[in-house]
């Protein structure tokens, strides 16, 4: 019912354009419809201030359109933008250790890996490294909220990351791509509690950011 009441919410927004982001948006993008509502992908009810966000995945593009209500009770529409698609995950990486050795090093599951001298999934050739990755949610979210549910996770086995730290290339891998509307599309924040947890566990973290899309039509 409240999965409902949400697309409901969020269809009618896209039908009737009462934000004025609504409307330049659409402008230069389609959103994806599935049996004539707008598709969504996530409901994030996990804020501590009650507010809730509804992601709806951008037709040809990887980043997400966000409506954002003010509490579960009344959703009532307090913002509208975009969200970047944001991974981020745990990487070990070595030309000497196999998959199956970095795995060993953590009681952690992996959720992506190869062996050197595999075939690479994507593009051509063969890997020069093997590699150990833990990804927990690649579901839409909010950059902050995937760090520390991942950091979360590392936590539980601090010795086993520290061990791929010492042992391999193992550090913490983030990937943004944003929409590019007006060429202002911001950044990454890390607060000084994150900041301790990363050093706790000795991580560093390696950012790689990408715009896509369309830009805003000009007045």
């Amino acid at each position: 019912m409240f999965e409902e009441q949400v697309s409901i919410k969020v269809g009618q927004e896209i039908n009737d354009k009462t934000w004025g982001v609504t409307e330049q948006f659409l402008q230069v993008h389609d959103i994806v419809i599935v049996n004539g509502r707008p598709r969504i992908e996530r409901i994030d009810t996990d804020k501590v201030d009650g507010t809730v966000i509804a992601y709806v995945p951008v037709k040809d593009e990887p980043f997400f359109m966000a409506f954002y209500f003010d509490n579960k009770k009344d959703l009532n529409i307090g913002g509208i933008g975009t969200e970047s698609k944001n991974q981020v995950y745990f990487r070990a990486t070595s030309e000497q250790l196999t998959f199956s050795e970095l795995a060993s090093l953590t009681t952690l599951k992996h959720t992506d890996g190869w062996n050197k001298g595999d075939e690479k999934k994507f593009g051509k050739g063969n890997y020069r490294f093997s590699s150990f990755e833990i990804e927990p949610n690649p579901e839409p979210d909010e950059f902050e909220d995937k760090l520390s549910k991942l950091l979360e996770l590392l936590e539980t086995d601090k010795e086993g990351i520290k061990r791929l730290v010492d042992n391999a290339n193992g550090g913490v891998s983030v990937a943004m791509t944003f929409h590019d509307g007006n060429g202002m599309f911001g950044g990454p924040h890390l607060d000084k509690q994150t900041i301790r947890r990363l050093g706790d566990l000795n991580l560093s973290v390696d950012f790689d950011l990408y715009a896509d899309g369309n830009s805003f039509k000009e007045e």
